[in-house]
Parts: C-alpha cells; sequence; structure tokens
C-alpha cells in the first residue's frame, strides 16, 4: 500500500485508520508496523497529522490488538493446538518444551517483543495459551507497547524534521528493518548451532 493511499485513508476516515492497521498488524495479519509509525512521525514533523491524535490511536490499536490475541490465545488456543497441532509438526512434547522456555522468559518476550518481527504477534498468543496471569500481561504489553510505538513516531518525528524525507519512501524502512533481524537471526542461529 502506498503512503499517498493511507494518507488518503487517513484524510477520508480519520485517525481510526492507524488504530485498525496497528491493530490488525500485532493480531497477526501482515502488516508493516514499523513502517507506519515512523511514517506517522514523518507526517506529524510535516503538519499533516496531529501528534496526540496519531499517538492515541496507534497505541490504542498496539494494546488492544495485544489484549485480543491474548484472549484468544487463552480462550481457543489449547484446543486449537490438540486439534490441528500435528498437522503443523507442533507434538505434545513439543509443546511443553515451547511453553517452559517461554514461561521462563515471558516478561522479556511480552515488553521487548515489539521490536522483535514475528514475536509481536506470536507472543501474545502464547501468554494467552500459558495462562499468564491477565495483571501481569496488561502492565508488560501497556509498557512496552508505549516503548516501541511512541520512540519509533519520535525518530519519524525527528528525522523528518532534520532531512527532507519523501514519505514516498518510509515503507521501505519496514523491509531494511527486516532484512536486518533476519540477518541477525541467522547469525545467532548460526553462532549457537556451533557451539
Amino acid at each position: 500500500m502506498s503512503t499517498e493511499t493511507i494518507i488518503e485513508f487517513i484524510s477520508s476516515y480519520g485517525y481510526w485508520i492507524i488504530f485498525l492497521f496497528l491493530f490488525f498488524g500485532i493480531v497477526g495479519i501482515p502488516a508493516p508496523e514499523e513502517s507506519l509509525l515512523f511514517l506517522i512521525g514523518v507526517l506529524i514533523g510535516n503538519h499533516q497529522l496531529s501528534f496526540a491524535e496519531s499517538a492515541v490511536c496507534a497505541e490504542a490499536g498496539v494494546l488492544l490488538g495485544m489484549l485480543s490475541a491474548y484472549w484468544i490465545g487463552k480462550k481457543a488456543g489449547t484446543p486449537f493446538l490438540k486439534k490441528y497441532g500435528r498437522y503443523i509438526g507442533i507434538t505434545e512434547q513439543r509443546w511443553n518444551t515451547a511453553q517452559k522456555k517461554y514461561m521462563e522468559n515471558h516478561r522479556f518476550m511480552i515488553f521487548a517483543g515489539f521490536y522483535m518481527p514475528g514475536i509481536r504477534q506470536i507472543s501474545p498468543y502464547f501468554a494467552g495459551i500459558s495462562k499468564v496471569p491477565f495483571h501481569q500481561y496488561l502492565l508488560y504489553s501497556a509498557a512496552g507497547s508505549l516503548s516501541w510505538v511512541l520512540p519509533i513516531i519520535a525518530a519519524g518525528y525527528f528525522a523528518g524534521s532534520l532531512f527532507d524525507i519523501n514519505p514516498e519512501y518510509v515503507p521501505y524502512l519496514g523491509g531494511l528493518l527486516l532484512v536486518i533481524f533476519a540477518i541477525y537471526m541467522l547469525f545467532k542461529y548460526a553462532k549457537n548451532k556451533s557451539k
């Protein structure tokens, strides 16, 4: 989706579009969340969007996406895994191992998982299935989402203020971040395998 289309959607339907894109991106429907947040910052710097309304809608979309995925995982995750897990290679033993590892690091995964594409989408479902206490999940999700949403919007704002950034090129940032993340994960995998 082009930047012009996003701007047109926001102009036509208001800030709810920011909420919806980020909500569905967190729930797992592919959306370039980092690129969108950075673009929002650039557009705020260009006086095309309001900071307060953009930030509130972005944070609400992310947090409600996290809470929705948590409840889906909590209510439907275990029956889904029992019924269909074997078709995707998730045996009971593999699930128990994955769940044990997740619970050892669940606070970190919920809070810092926002900065890891893929983990950001899977972690809330894992938390729900693993029965992480809701108050704990809410606390780490809220803190993590704020520490992810606001700095990326701010980075877009300051970068857009310092440099003449064409909003058309901002979506490529998401691709660049994904490539950097993939290289990092491959490096980490190779390092662990060599041990």
